[in-house]
């Protein structure tokens, strides 16, 4: 198949193993076979996709252990698959590859619990939209709900992350219980973080941005799973807040920045890739400990962005519904490297896992959970495509490609393939008639995110549960969103 590179690539042989599970046998360069969940329903998409080959270029990387994972909502990205999961070993040479997280560093999503049940939201369901998108500042460039005053309180950010936020009054003691790695990552480096990095961030924490990233007010449509619905606080026809973004333009520099060093010091490791869109260098290297540090401040800084956002949406609550009660129930990234310890042929090995596209999801029992959540396991959040239904998931045992699930529907479509096919307004009048209130700063970007340009979520969650991966815990269906 000719690669959009422009290299002529050759078909890439999927072979059965196991529920919704594919194989992909090591050839040529790669160190590891490629290991792709997927249904015979979302197969044909998935093999249309030229992310195949990126999972077999991933394969190929120094260090890598297990297998190229690619979960069922894979689709092409930047060096790596959207979707993609691998593992390098630390102490045997592993790298840590920008194009394994991508541009937008900590690009994650967080569930707000409410009180309100659906019957009582819908008369005011206009007013409260319009209330969250005055107070929401979304699309491209400046503009936060949080403004900082100085490069010292940025720093204090990519230091502190939502701990930072909720020491200066924006939110509770008890959002920090509910974040993955309890609001910050501690590893974080912001001298690694450059000047223009820096200024493209200092003025855009709390904010959404662009693209696929949202707020939507939904209802829990349906719950699946009773006992761990129960210790998430979910039930039948409540109204939850999903807010969907990351570490906007900071994160996008701290990944351009990194590439380019690496890609000049590949040469001194003796590091040859298939592709310079994975650029890489070894973790404990100078320029691989850099760029872990950049990344978890970026990491840092996406999650002070979700926790700012979140005041915003209290406040509209408070003005619209008279509650301010809106309880977090998780907060986790899909874009992010960890340097994390997992068994391999019975003994403990320092992994860096890559999840670009795709969620960690810890086990019932695991130590990194809140005390509270542990007994059940990692809440797993799974936006859908605009208008149709997000998920609940929960983490698993034994779980799988190092404790890992989807996240999201993934594209099957490009955003200038979607423009062609339907007009924003047109498209914004059918979710209208659908029940659902729509806020979007465009009618160009609002067309660009149209459900059939993704991949039906329902099909990829249950494709998870089928696999081992992650189990269904509750479904979400859209009441409002505001788009960038």
């Amino acid at each position: 198949m000719p690669s959009r590179g422009g290299r002529v690539n050759k078909p890439v042989r999927l072979l059965p193993d196991g529920p919704d599970r594919w194989r992909i046998e090591p050839a040529g360069a790669m160190r590891v076979p490629g290991v792709v969940f997927a249904s015979e329903t979302l197969l044909p998409q998935v093999a249309e996709d030229e992310a195949l080959q990126q999972v077999v270029n991933v394969a190929s990387l120094p260090g890598i252990v297990e297998a190229s994972y690619a979960m069922p909502d894979v689709h092409w990205g930047y060096g790596f698959p959207i979707g993609g999961v691998a593992a390098t070993d630390v102490e045997d040479g592993g790298v840590v590859s920008p194009g394994g997280v991508g541009f937008d560093i900590s690009c994650g999503v967080r569930l707000l619990l409410s009180p309100l049940e659906v019957s009582g939201i819908r008369p005011r369901i206009g007013a409260l939209m319009d209330e969250l998108a005055a107070r929401v500042p979304r699309g491209l460039g400046a503009g936060g709900v949080w403004h900082l005053a100085s490069e010292r309180d940025l720093t204090a950010v990519l230091l502190g992350g939502v701990r930072r936020a909720v020491a200066e009054g924006l939110g509770t003691e008890d959002d920090l219980e509910r974040c993955e790695d309890r609001g910050a990552v501690s590893d974080a480096e912001p001298e690694s973080v450059s000047e223009r990095a820096r200024a493209r961030g200092l003025h855009q924490v709390g904010s959404l941005g662009s693209g696929n990233h949202f707020l939507e007010v939904q209802v829990v449509d349906k719950v699946l799973d009773h006992v761990v619905a129960a210790a998430f606080g979910l039930h039948e026809d409540q109204v939850c807040v999903m807010i969907h973004c990351g570490s906007r333009g900071l994160g996008h520099q701290i990944c351009s920045d990194h590439v380019r060093v690496m890609l000049a010091a590949m040469g001194r490791f003796d590091i040859d890739v298939p592709d310079p869109q994975l650029a890489c260098a070894p973790v404990y290297s100078s320029e691989g400990r850099a760029y872990l540090g950049a990344m978890a401040a970026a990491a840092n800084y996406g999650r002070a962005n979700r926790q700012a956002l979140s005041v915003a949406v209290r406040e509209a609550f408070a003005e619209v519904m008279g509650t301010t009660k809106l309880d977090l129930l998780y907060d986790v990234s899909h874009n992010l490297a960890k340097l994390e310890q997992h068994d391999l042929a019975g003994k403990r090995h320092l992994l860096c896992v890559h999840r670009k596209g795709a969620t960690r999801a810890l086990p019932p029992g695991h130590p990194d959970l809140p005390e509270d959540l542990r007994p059940v396991g990692q809440p797993v959040l799974v936006p859908g495509s605009m208008g149709t239904a997000s998920h609940v998931l929960v983490g698993v045992s034994p779980g799988g490609a190092f404790a890992s699930t989807c996240h999201g529907a993934g594209r099957i479509m490009s955003r200038h393939a979607a423009t062609r096919q339907v007009k924003g307004s047109v498209l914004r009048q059918q979710l209208e008639d659908e029940g659902i209130a729509v806020r979007a700063k465009s009618d160009r970007g609002l067309a660009e995110e149209a459900p059939f340009a993704y991949k039906d979520v329902d099909e990829v969650v249950a494709t998870c549960e089928r696999a081992g991966l992650a189990r269904r815990v509750a479904r979400l269906r859209p009441l409002g969103v505001v788009k960038g």
